[in-house]
């Protein structure tokens, strides 16, 4: 895996006080679930860290952050006279445009992929998604309005510039980016799911490390010099990141609450207040530009609150950012030292419980009743230190994890099905879902389990409640799409 690749400093040197970070982290700890966060100031990292069981050399799962990255392949595609941004997505994709094609089609450009007008009323991402060839069902989507005239979120449209990089490139988009864009940058490892056609799925699906992500940030905020080398197309990355379009929220507005959703949409970067801009992807994800700062803040986590996230970095981190280019404070050992200790030793919250079980739990078979899950038998055993649960699925899969009792305790699931209908990056050496697990009984028949899947933003919070040979469990995500609450099973001790 790589190493460090960014400098590092104290937050004094580069003019940020160390007690603004400790209060973002404080501010933090009362909303957001937190994997890992990095801020760069000048070029150099003046505070990061990862709470456990997340881990600097891990690649994240990046959701919508992927687009920015998908924006810059087709940067180099039009320095490379491979594309313009104003060519027709038609002309690129004949064979696949319907045999009747919508009367709005035609006048569907490149430029409209990149800003997400391309004229569909609204979202085409579960459609085109839900269809066996996605370009196709793309293409063959009504499209209701002039083509740059009307704004939607619209991750489908990223794919179609996916598909259309690999076909003028004639290489994935990992492949295409590597020499141009992830050598130069140090990043290694990363990994993108692809579609049935085998495309990288570009709107999402990316998964790279936090320093990757502050790299990617970094480049762009120096207008894609790095290491000085011009990276990126000269403009580019001007280019990507001004507003080209008006835009609103991926979600339900709240009255009286300031929205980064509505600040305006460039080439798949959002506009954000404070004149900064970013990538983002669900759940947390955050690639954050600073320029007037001279700052980037490179966030992973698991939060329901994307909004409330932004704001506690510009309640905290952004008024402690000097403007002025040489601003040094004095040093501050003391409070330097305890931040980097208190970075030092990040952690997710464990379950909470110190009770003793009162259920034998000797190896007894626990059979579930018929469920949509495919969950059918289990095995909970109870230990000194935590508890091993050997789970069957459906198809005669068999799961064993291992929870400690306060103690994340690495381990592994089978390869569960990708995002939107999307398959796993071939490339990908392992094709195992790393967790980790920790455990504590909240009361004498009431077990709680939590899986971290660690290279993802989320996580799976079961409670088992014993009832005598009765037991229940109940399932929830700490953030999701939907709600949150994915499962009630029951079942029977042998």
């Amino acid at each position: 895996m790589p190493g460090r690749r960014l400098p590092r400093a104290t937050p004094e040197s580069r003019g940020l006080p160390s007690g603004a970070v400790a209060a973002f982290l404080d501010a933090a700890a009362d909303s957001q679930e937190l994997h890992s966060l990095m801020v760069v100031v000048r070029g150099a990292v003046v505070a990061e860290g990862w709470w456990a069981p997340y881990e600097p050399d891990r690649p994240h799962y990046l959701f919508s952050l992927s687009k920015s990255v998908t924006s810059t392949a087709v940067g180099f595609a039009v320095a490379e006279g491979l594309l313009s941004v104003d060519d027709r997505v038609v002309d690129h994709l004949p064979e696949d445009v319907p045999a009747q094609p919508h009367p709005n089609l035609g006048s569907m450009r490149i430029r409209h992929l990149l800003t997400m007008t391309t004229g569909h009323d609204t979202d085409a991402t579960d459609a085109t998604f839900a269809a066996p060839h996605w370009v196709r069902a793309f293409l063959a989507l009504p499209v209701d309005h002039e083509p740059g005239s009307h704004f939607v979120y619209n991750t489908a449209a990223t794919y179609v510039l996916a598909a259309i990089v690999q076909r003028v490139t004639g290489e994935r988009l990992l492949d295409y980016l590597t020499p141009r864009l992830l050598d130069p940058l140090g990043v290694e490892g990363a990994t993108w799911e692809q579609s049935p056609q085998g495309v990288d799925v570009g709107g999402f699906g990316l998964s790279m490390t936090t320093e990757d992500v502050a790299c990617l940030a970094e480049l762009y905020r120096c207008d894609g010099r790095w290491a000085d080398r011009q990276v990126l197309p000269p403009g580019w990355a001007a280019q990507a990141s001004a507003r080209h379009t008006a835009s609103r929220g991926t979600g339900p507005e709240e009255p009286g609450r300031a929205s980064d959703w509505t600040q305006g949409y460039g080439f798949q970067f959002w506009r954000g207040r404070h004149g900064t801009y970013r990538g983002d992807g669900a759940f947390g994800q955050f690639a954050l530009v600073l320029p007037d700062q001279q700052a980037v803040v490179a966030i992973t986590a698991g939060t329901g609150d994307m909004q409330g996230l932004l704001d506690l970095v510009w309640a905290h981190l952004l008024p402690a950012l000097a403007t002025r280019p040489d601003a040094v404070l004095p040093p501050d050992e003391a409070a330097a030292g305890a931040l980097r200790r208190r970075l030092a030793g990040l952690r997710l919250d464990s379950p909470v419980g110190d009770a003793l079980p009162t259920v034998d739990l000797g190896g007894r078979p626990l059979a579930f009743e018929p469920n949509p899950h495919g969950v059918e038998s289990a095995v909970v055993t109870a230990g000194p230190s935590g508890v091993r649960l050997d789970v069957r699925l459906a198809d005669d899969v068999v799961v064993g994890l291992d929870a400690g009792y306060g103690t994340w305790v690495p381990g592994v699931l089978p390869q569960l099905a990708a995002w939107q209908g999307a398959r796993p990056d071939p490339r990908a050496a392992d094709p195992t879902v790393p967790v980790a697990c920790a455990a504590a009984w909240a009361t004498p028949d009431t077990l709680l389990v939590t899986v971290q899947l660690v290279g993802s933003p989320l996580g799976l919070h079961l409670t088992v409640r014993y009832d005598g040979d009765v037991v229940r469990v109940s399932a929830d995500l700490n953030a999701w799409f939907r709600p949150t609450h994915v499962a009630d099973l029951v079942g029977v001790l042998a």
